[in-house]
C-alpha cells in the first residue's frame, strides 16, 4: 500500500482537516467515529446492522480477546474480520488501558459464593503487566512484544502500541516514570512489529499499521515531551491516551491544547476514549481525525436515547446539539411520536417512543438493539455535520 493517510482539505480557521485513512478493509473518511466492539462485537448489533448504520471503523480490545476466545482461535479463523464477520476497518487496543481500568478492580469466583480471588492487576514492571483474566481468573502476561504479536495475529488493520495509562490523581513522579516506560515500550513495540513484518509470511499479503500513544498525564512538560518522542518514531499514526480518566473537561481541553503544536500533519491522530458530542466538536478543531468511545452504545443499553436538534436557521450552524432522553420514564408510555423526530434512521422510521419504552420496561432484548442502532446513527450524523462545517469554513 503506497499511502496510508491523505489530507484532502485543511481548515483556514483552525487545525481541523478532512482526510482519508486507507486500509485493506476500506477507507475511513475523517473526522470519524470509531464504535467500540470490545470482544469483537458491538453489543446488541449484528454485522449487517453495523454496515447499515454507516460506521466506517470499529475498535476491538486485545486484552479481552486474549481472555476469550484466545488469539489462536481468532488466528485459525483467518483473523478478527473473518471470525466476527466484520468487513470494515478495525482498530485494536493494546491492552494497555486495562493497566488503568483494572488497577483497583478485584476479581471474584464464578461460583454461587462469589468468593474473592485476587486483585486484577498482579504486577507492573519494565517487562510488562501481569493480569488476572476477568473471564476465569487465570494469569496473563502482557508485554510490548506479546501485545504486538497478539494484535498481528488478531489481524486488526490499525494497532495501538502498549502503554501505561494512569489515573488523573497520579503525581508528577509517578507520571514521569510511566511516561518514560511507555516510550521504552513503544521502541520495543516497533522492533517487534518490524520483526513480524520481515518474518511472518501471513503479513506479506496484508497491511497493518501501528500507532504510538502519547501519555504524560496532566503535566505540560511531560505531555509535550511525550508528543515529541512519539511523533519522532517510525509510527504510522499517533494516538492520544490518558484522557477521560476522571479529570474535569477543562483539564482535558488543556491537555489537547498543549499537544496541538506537536501533532503530526502527515499522519492520522486518534483520541482515545472521547465520545461526547461537545468534546468531539471541540477537539476536531485541533486536527483530531478519529475518536472512539463506549458512551453512545453503553448509554443506549441503559435507555438513554440521543435526540438530534436541528437549528431553525437554514444557515450552516457552528454548533451541534444532541440532547438525551430517558426512554424508561413513564411520560413515554403512550407517546406515539417517533423515537427522534429529527432522525430518519431505520429505528425512527419504524418505531415510536412508546414502543421503545415498552421494550425497556419489559426488558426485551430488542430494546438494546434499537437504542444502539439509533444512537450510533446520530453519531454518524454528528460527524457528517462536522465534515460539512470543515468543508464550508465554519470551523
Amino acid at each position: 500500500m503506497s499511502q496510508f493517510f491523505k489530507v484532502v482539505y485543511r481548515s483556514k480557521k483552525s487545525q481541523a482537516r478532512l482526510g482519508r485513512v486507507f486500509t485493506d478493509h476500506g477507507v475511513i473518511n475523517t473526522p470519524a467515529f470509531v464504535a467500540v466492539a470490545t470482544k469483537g462485537t458491538i453489543k446488541a448489533l449484528s454485522p449487517s446492522f453495523i454496515a447499515e448504520v454507516g460506521l466506517q471503523a470499529v475498535f476491538v480490545n486485545t486484552y479481552h480477546l486474549l481472555t476469550h476466545p484466545g488469539v489462536k482461535a481468532i488466528e485459525t479463523a483467518g483473523g478478527i474480520h473473518r471470525f466476527a464477520n466484520l468487513n470494515l476497518p478495525l482498530m485494536s487496543d493494546s491492552g494497555g488501558f486495562q493497566v488503568f481500568s483494572l488497577s483497583k478492580k478485584r476479581l471474584f469466583s464464578r461460583n454461587k459464593d462469589q468468593e474473592e480471588i485476587a486483585p486484577a492487576i498482579v504486577k507492573i514492571d519494565e517487562s510488562g503487566v501481569k493480569f488476572r483474566s476477568v473471564f476465569d481468573g487465570s494469569l496473563i502476561d502482557l508485554s510490548p512484544e506479546n501485545s504486538i504479536e497478539a494484535q498481528v495475529k488478531i489481524g486488526a488493520d490499525i494497532m495501538m502500541a502498549f502503554d501505561e495509562c494512569l489515573d488523573f490523581q497520579a503525581d508528577y513522579l509517578q507520571t514521569k516514570a510511566a511516561t518514560e516506560r511507555t516510550h521504552r515500550w513503544l521502541s520495543r513495540c516497533l522492533e517487534t512489529f518490524e520483526y513480524f513484518k520481515n518474518n511472518n509470511k501471513s503479513l506479506a499479503n496484508r497491511n497493518q499499521f501501528l500507532y504510538g500513544i502519547i501519555q504524560g498525564g496532566f503535566f505540560k512538560d511531560l505531555r509535550q515531551l511525550s508528543a515529541k518522542f512519539v511523533v519522532n518514531q517510525q509510527v504510522d499514526g499517533v494516538a492520544i491516551g490518558g484522557v477521560s480518566v476522571g479529570e474535569p473537561k477543562e483539564k482535558m481541553t488543556e491537555v489537547i491544547n498543549w499537544l496541538s503544536p506537536f501533532l503530526p500533519t502527515d499522519r492520522p491522530v486518534h483520541l482515545l476514549g472521547i465520545g461526547r458530542v461537545e468534546d468531539i466538536l471541540t477537539f476536531a478543531k485541533y486536527g483530531i481525525d478519529t475518536f472512539d468511545c463506549v458512551e453512545p452504545t453503553r448509554l443506549a443499553r441503559m435507555g438513554t436515547i440521543y435526540q438530534w436538534r436541528q437549528p431553525d436557521s437554514k444557515k450552516l450552524a457552528s454548533e451541534i446539539t444532541v440532547e438525551k432522553i430517558d426512554i424508561s420514564k413513564g411520560k413515554y408510555r403512550e407517546d406515539l411520536s417517533r423515537v427522534d423526530e429529527e432522525c430518519l434512521c431505520f429505528v425512527c422510521k419504524n418505531f415510536t417512543k412508546s414502543y421503545l419504552h415498552h421494550l425497556f420496561k419489559t426488558r426485551e432484548l430488542l430494546a438494546y438493539t434499537l437504542a444502539t442502532y439509533h444512537n450510533l446513527s446520530v453519531m454518524i450524523r454528528v460527524f457528517d455535520a462536522i465534515k460539512e462545517m470543515i468543508a464550508h469554513g465554519v470551523i
